[in-house]
């Protein structure tokens, strides 16, 4: 039995169809498979055809089925994955694709803050009020699709992967929490860049931060090559030294986090995120299929499970961790107006750029404390001069009464 063709798939209402011709050694067999409600309903139908129709439609299905499996090639891609998470903090797991830019709004979420636009997004579920977690910990790693984590909660597809930041997230944290000093790290080792925020200045002063610093300390004691089977990875090779450096931050975020655990106790949440790119350059210079970069990628896949179980342990199972995988950022399409409405005036005298004034999150606040502070005022102020004028003297006031005593007396 050979397939020869496949017919137009008709939509219906609430089913869709999928009809097969199947070449027999008898007669043509016509299958029709309906799906309705997740079952799948198969109707066999017998006719007679000719054999050049029999040929035409086995190239038809041929190049048809061709480009179902370049189409089921596509589908795989970029991933956003939570390695770790609460039980307060509900991911469900199912293939609802999430955009690059909203995975700031879903870190922001996941920590208990408020967003400027509702995120449509099922993977997320609302959780309790009153517990959020200590640590939400983002890892993006460059130059893989994918990684074979052993154990995660959840992953979904990573659709428009555009660059993004955390600087919202991190803006938030420390207006809300500034008196708390929480630790906010980000950091990029292949570009050197590195920003800190609270108590992580003292805390990550001793990290290497440049590459000079970071090949320095691969050389010291303790370092990840002593510990890490490299393989055909080598210590002399520019990229690979890359890609290394990037692992031992990794291992010494964990080991200055594990000396100071009184970080990991406190009122304020924390934020990490790290950008790693040591495999893009890997699978640049070697190519993705050299065993360079398979070593690399194997080596990841180990050492971001452990990290994200050493985070998690840590904050005492109350952080969130989350690994993004994507081969190469998009550039976004970006499109600049100007408007003929624009105004020539300053509001902001001390910005050249014609800035709105910056508003903290207590504004709204302070505003409905102020505002109703003085309507009650004023209309206390009302009362009581309405009460003084209608006030008589002779009965109501005891310093009259007493006047008046006093004068019958003298």
């Amino acid at each position: 039995m050979v397939v020869s063709d496949t017919l137009a798939v008709e939509e219906t209402t609430g089913s869709s169809w999928l009809v097969l011709l199947l070449q027999t050694t008898n007669a043509p067999i016509m299958l029709c498979f309906a799906k309705t409600s997740g079952q799948l309903i198969v109707a066999v139908r017998r006719r007679k055809m000719s054999v050049t129709t029999c040929r035409t439609m086995e190239a038809g299905f041929t190049f048809a089925f061709a480009l179902c499996c370049l189409a089921l090639a596509g589908v795989h891609g970029d991933s956003f994955t939570v390695l770790q998470a609460p039980e307060f903090v509900s991911f469900q797991k199912g293939d609802w694709p999430v955009s690059g830019e909203k995975v700031p709004d879903v870190v922001a979420l996941t920590m208990g803050f408020s967003i400027q636009e509702d995120l449509l997004w099922p993977g997320l579920q609302a959780g309790p009020l009153f517990q959020r977690p200590r640590a939400n910990v983002l890892v993006v790693v460059r130059g893989v699709d994918s990684l074979a984590l052993p154990q995660t909660v959840a992953s979904y597809p990573l659709e428009n992967p555009v660059p993004f930041t955390l600087d919202s997230v991190a803006e938030t944290v420390h207006s809300l929490f500034s008196e708390y000093t929480p630790v906010v790290l980000q950091l990029a080792p292949s570009e050197e860049r590195l920003y800190m925020l609270g108590k992580a200045n003292a805390v990550f002063e001793d990290l290497p931060v440049t590459l000079q610093q970071i090949r320095g300390r691969l050389s010291q004691d303790g370092s990840v090559l002593t510990a890490l089977p490299l393989n055909s990875l080598s210590r002399n090779s520019e990229a690979d030294l890359l890609f290394l450096s990037e692992v031992q931050v990794l291992h010494d975020i964990t080991a200055l986090l594990q000396r100071h655990r009184h970080l990991a106790k406190d009122f304020s949440p924390d934020l990490y995120s790290l950008e790693l790119s040591g495999l893009e350059e890997l699978s640049r210079l070697y190519g993705k299929d050299s065993p360079q970069y398979r070593d690399a990628t194997a080596i990841l896949a180990s050492v971001l499970q452990k990290f994200g179980e050493d985070m998690y342990r840590l904050y005492g199972n109350r952080a969130v961790v989350e690994v993004v995988t994507v081969k190469t950022f998009e550039a976004p399409l970006t499109r600049k107006s100007r408007s003929i409405l624009e105004s020539k005036q300053i509001s902001n005298p001390g910005s050249p750029y014609n800035l709105a004034y910056k508003y903290n999150f207590q504004y709204a606040v302070i505003f409905n404390i102020v505002l109703w502070l003085m309507i009650a005022l004023a209309l206390a102020v009302i009362a009581i001069a309405y009460n003084l004028w209608n006030m008589d003297p002779g009965y109501d006031s005891i310093i009259y009464r007493m006047t008046n005593q006093k004068i019958r007396m003298d």
